[in-house]
């Protein structure tokens, strides 16, 4: 017999807005480096800060990612909290794609760019 694939419920739309603030609290009161970790261990994946220019704005904008590294290649997932719409940091790294990111290695000049083919895969 096929197993059955369960619905995932995800939390309202106020819980992940307001995590995401308390995140973004804690890193600025933490200095920074304390909330950043690397990929692998349990989780698998790395946190990282991303600035991007606004598209609008033209001002710094910086966001908290989930992120995997390929050699010097780092990949985030450009996904809104499971809301709808693409989220505001890769709608600015399409108008601008000269960015910063700061790892827990330091910080860096990344040029993003959408994945393609297989990579996307």
């Amino acid at each position: 017999m096929a197993e059955q694939a369960k619905a995932v419920r995800m939390p309202p739309r106020w819980f992940v807005t307001t995590a995401w603030k308390v995140h973004r609290g804690l890193y600025r009161l933490g200095g920074g480096k304390r909330f950043l970790w690397p990929p692998g261990g349990k989780r698998g994946w790395g946190a990282m800060q991303l600035t991007t220019t606004g598209r609008q704005s033209g001002e710094p904008r910086q966001v908290i990612l989930g992120y995997l590294e390929e050699g010097d290649e780092l990949a985030a997932m450009a996904m809104n909290g499971w809301g709808d719409g693409e989220p505001a940091w890769w709608l600015n790294l399409q108008a601008n794609p000269d960015a910063t990111v700061r790892t827990v290695d330091g910080e860096r000049e990344v040029r993003a760019r959408p994945a393609v083919g297989e990579e996307h895969d």
